[in-house]
């Protein structure tokens, strides 16, 4: 059983990495799906863990992987089990126990896992969004009938962050916020801060007037009346969750890389390969899958290495030394 534990991250004064230019690797095009059949490397994983990220209520996220779940089982021979956790530091704190072997991650959530195991995890590949690239982005959003249109108008209203260990709804908002001088921390710029406990919990916090603004994350592409192509407004619409009309986008970041498919670094190489083949293949063989899994469209995966996540790796490591110094 996947275990909780709180890993704060926060960001720093600096710049986000403009990590949308790091270019991808291999064509948007993956191979075939992988024939089924059991593989040698299952005497090695004799079944296949897979986290799940918190964000989202639970029922939903086994609804949205069960196809997947099942056509993975089916492919490799192998019994797939899901782990939803109820936060990202779930997720994080599955792999330091060797409890799961892969999971789709964000980017800071990744770079946290990362540091936390020693580099034990390693990134596989991530998703690509309808125009080919590899990046998305944080937006804030207030209610539309608040009369809020602006950032500054934000000034002593309160605002909710997604999760303590999300790229987008806590690290590089407040990376980029805190670089153009805005306090981030409650009684500073804003009124009060908090987290909504998942990026849909946020937003609904925002709809339920708990919260004037939240952060959460989307493709930044296609029409923003309909959530975007992908993300977390998006999912939410395509539920019936929220209608976009209730909501305004005040405030976006700059691209930020997608976060990886993550999996541990000791597991054998060729169920690595096989693993990956199934996922640069899954948007041509099987695009209903994809969408579910994706929340919404794209152009399925682009393989990555770890190096194009040490931007991620060093705003942790230098965060992590700021919360001492606070301390």
């Amino acid at each position: 059983m996947i275990t909780r534990r709180l890993m704060m991250a926060a960001a720093l004064a600096a710049p986000f990495p403009a990590l949308a230019q790091t270019p991808a690797q291999g064509p948007a095009q993956g191979p075939a799906m992988p024939q089924p059949g059991r593989r040698p490397w299952a005497q090695q994983v004799p079944q296949l863990r897979i986290g799940l990220l918190g964000g989202e209520n639970e029922s939903d996220r086994l609804g949205r992987y069960e196809a997947y779940r099942g056509l993975l089982e089916t492919t490799f021979g192998v019994p797939v089990r899901l782990f939803p956790a109820s936060d990202y530091a779930g997720v994080m704190q599955a792999f330091s126990a060797r409890q799961i072997e892969g999971a789709a991650m964000g980017a800071s959530a990744y770079a946290g896992a990362w540091l936390d195991t020693n580099g034990a995890v390693e990134p596989l590949f991530v998703a690509r969004e309808a125009d080919g690239g590899i990046s998305y982005i944080a937006v804030m959003v207030v209610r539309a009938d608040s009369g809020i249109t602006s950032l500054e108008q934000l000034r002593g209203k309160s605002l909710a962050w997604a999760d303590p260990n999300s790229t987008s709804g806590y690290l590089v908002p407040r990376s980029e916020l805190r670089a153009a001088g805005i306090g981030t921390e409650s009684g500073q710029y804003f009124s009060r801060t908090g987290f909504g406990g998942g990026h849909e919990q946020a937003v609904v916090a925002v709809l339920q007037r708990q919260y004037d603004a939240a952060v959460t994350w989307a493709s930044g592409q296609g029409d923003e009346a309909q959530g975007f192509t992908r993300g977390n407004l998006r999912a939410m619409v395509e539920k019936g969750m929220l209608n976009m009309r209730d909501l305004r986008v005040i405030w976006r970041s700059r691209p930020i890389l997608n976060g990886p498919m993550t999996v541990r670094k000791d597991l054998p190489a060729a169920f690595k390969a096989d693993f990956a083949q199934f996922h640069l293949a899954l948007a041509t063989a099987h695009p209903q899958i994809y969408a579910q899994v994706e929340r919404g469209g794209g152009q399925g995966y682009a393989a990555v290495t770890h190096e194009q996540f040490e931007p991620i790796v060093q705003l942790r490591r230098e965060e992590a030394a700021e919360r001492r110094r606070r301390s």
